[in-house]
């Protein structure tokens, strides 16, 4: 994420953020990750937001990465949750074949369409072989802001799968559901797990 608008309202929300996403155990999309993923693996959390997911990963005996654009999160994900957040933007991802899995909860949706491709490819170049990649997003087309000012990119089912696929993913079937967000505003979401190659 780029957008200094949509940082400076995680900057200003973060312990709204926090409180909305807050939770003792992984709910069943963080769950299905874990259990994906290599026992014992090392994962990233690829904005974090507040780090609870990165902590529950943790808890669950898996090494986590986290980072976030937001300084104000990677502070919450410090001092509440434990976990060694760094302040990143997507585009400092440059790690190579590191990561047994990768969580991208409702994080690149604030990238910028065009920019996508290219954050899928290094996500996939982060990966080992037979890394999984979670990512959550919002269903629509085009990009607007929400009612609080933060940028969105809105992706048709169809269009994340091929961009997935594209990307050098095998995408599992999608969760499709409905729920309210940070604005109050209910949103329709798709996440999709995927693979990586076994044999790089």
């Amino acid at each position: 994420m780029s957008d200094a608008k949509t940082i400076e309202v995680y900057n200003q929300k973060a312990a709204s953020y926090d409180d909305l996403v807050s939770r003792d155990t992984p709910d069943q999309d963080l769950q299905a990750f874990i259990d994906a993923v290599t026992p014992g693996g090392h994962i990233l959390d690829l904005g974090c937001g507040p780090g609870n997911s990165a902590a529950m990963m943790q808890e669950a005996n898996l090494t986590a990465d986290a980072m976030d654009a937001s300084i104000e999160m990677v502070r919450v994900a410090r001092d509440k949750y434990g976990v060694d957040a760094k302040q990143a933007t997507f585009d400092d991802l440059d790690a190579q074949a590191k990561y047994d899995g990768i969580w991208a909860n409702f994080s690149l949706l604030h990238a910028a369409k065009s920019d996508m491709p290219r954050h899928l490819k290094a996500i996939h170049a982060a990966l080992k072989p037979g890394g999984i990649f979670h990512i959550g997003t919002k269903l629509g087309t085009d990009a607007e802001r929400d009612s609080i000012g933060r940028m969105y990119s809105y992706y048709e089912a169809d269009e994340l799968l091929a961009l997935l696929k594209e990307a050098g993913f095998t995408p599992r079937p999608p969760r499709f559901g409905r729920d309210k967000g940070l604005s109050g505003e209910m949103a329709d979401f798709i996440i999709v797990l995927s693979d990586t190659p076994k044999n790089a």
